[in-house]
């Protein structure tokens, strides 16, 4: 059975109801301490749809009406935090590279707006995106469908960092520290990458997202972009790239972002052992037209959205229009792009006035299709299933 991925309606979330909801939370007075003025209104200059899922941390769900186009609005990005963004002054804030390197460098945003800037188009989404869904449930933000989203980013490559430092042969990994400001006890916000993917061609350190400078809530002045892995890799205020020759042994390493080895029953307690890192994203697809309870007149409808499969090639997008019992192949058309989403349409028959369940079905270039069931884990990554919107026909 296909489950409905529209559980619960969601919160709206407006500048105003931002600032008057942290008020009540005390968040308003933390950040008004921290912040200047500037940044604060920046903090809080998002599309007033966006939905509200935490305010502290500041954690915003793109609704998907806002999700039709290929390239996702600065505004209308989702915003995924651990902590509270830190207070930034651009023309202080630096980037340093240490470690198992011949001669550590320290960057400011300056130096690296001189030095020779790459764009990569890539689709970020959390690892969590779709958690709602999981049954039994997790605990965690309660993400519906919209923690995702393709941009444009622009920035230094790492490699190129990197090797301005002179990085040495035997450095197995590369730590990632940002500057997030922790609440109460929380651990320093640190990841890292292997060293392949440390100095893939297309990771960058970005200063700007689809032609503009980062605002702040997407990790001004800049951050990494790791296309094809969960966005957690994408670490936002980066302040420093380590080279080294071990894993790093904080929490957000060794006991975050990780995911059983294999199948486990749901519910079930997963020992440390049987789990290891989430890297790459899962093939997955978005129907963005019509929308969820849309009411449609007889015919021809559209079906249209979304398909992405991390390092892999989205090959087939299948649509149905009976629940599931039956399939029909979609077009793939649009920009394509090798780390970003393509889009998917189907013109579909809907003649009969009754309610409707719309589903989309992607396959990637392993031969790798979203499965009926995701496997459930205590952490509710990686929520896959094939993408679900109910509609009605009325004469």
């Amino acid at each position: 059975m296909i489950r409905s991925t529209h559980a619960r309606r969601p919160a709206v979330f407006t500048r105003r109801t931002w600032i008057e909801t942290a008020a009540r939370m005390g968040l308003a007075a933390t950040v008004s301490h921290s912040l200047p003025l500037d940044l604060l209104a920046q903090a809080t200059d998002k599309d007033p749809r966006l939905i509200t899922r935490s305010v502290r941390p500041p954690d915003f769900e793109t609704p998907v009406e806002l999700l039709d186009d290929f390239i996702t609005p600065v505004a209308a990005f989702f915003v995924r935090n651990h902590m509270l963004p830190p207070a930034v002054d651009k023309g202080s804030w630096t980037l340093a590279i240490d470690g198992e390197v011949a001669s550590p460098e320290t960057f400011s945003l300056a130096d690296l707006r001189r030095m020779p800037a790459t764009t990569v188009t890539a689709t970020i989404e959390c690892a969590g995106n779709g958690r709602a869904f999981f049954e039994p449930p997790v605990a965690g933000i309660q993400w519906g469908r919209g923690a995702v989203g393709t941009a444009r980013w622009t920035g230094v490559r790492v490699v190129d960092l990197l090797r301005r430092a002179g990085i040495r042969r035997d450095a197995t990994h590369v730590w990632m520290a940002g500057g997030d400001r922790p609440m109460g006890a929380q651990p320093a916000f640190v990841r890292q990458l292997p060293i392949a993917k440390a100095l893939d061609v297309d990771t960058l350190v970005a200063h700007s997202m689809n032609g503009e400078p980062l605002p702040l809530l997407h990790g001004s002045p800049f951050r990494v972009v790791v296309p094809a892995w969960e966005g957690a890799y994408s670490v936002k205020w980066l302040n420093r790239l380590t080279a080294a020759t071990r894993e790093h042994d904080g929490f957000w390493v060794t006991g975050s972002y990780r995911y059983p080895t294999k199948r486990v029953a749901p519910g079930s307690v997963v020992a440390a052992q049987d789990m290891a890192p989430v890297s790459g994203l899962v093939v997955k697809s978005l129907i963005t037209q019509p929308l969820e309870g849309a009411v449609l007149a007889p015919g021809r409808v559209t079906v249209a959205g979304f398909a992405w499969a991390g390092e892999y090639d989205i090959t087939r997008v299948d649509i149905s229009v009976d629940g599931g019992a039956s399939w029909q192949s979609a077009r793939l058309t649009g920009e394509r792009a090798k780390h970003a989403w393509r889009r998917f349409e189907r013109s579909v028959q809907l003649t009969r006035p009754e309610a409707y369940a719309l589903l989309s079905r992607a396959t990637d270039s392993r031969g790798r299709t979203q499965p009926v069931l995701p496997a459930w884990n205590p952490a509710g990554y990686l929520w896959n299933a094939p993408d679900v919107v109910r509609v009605e026909v009325r004469s």
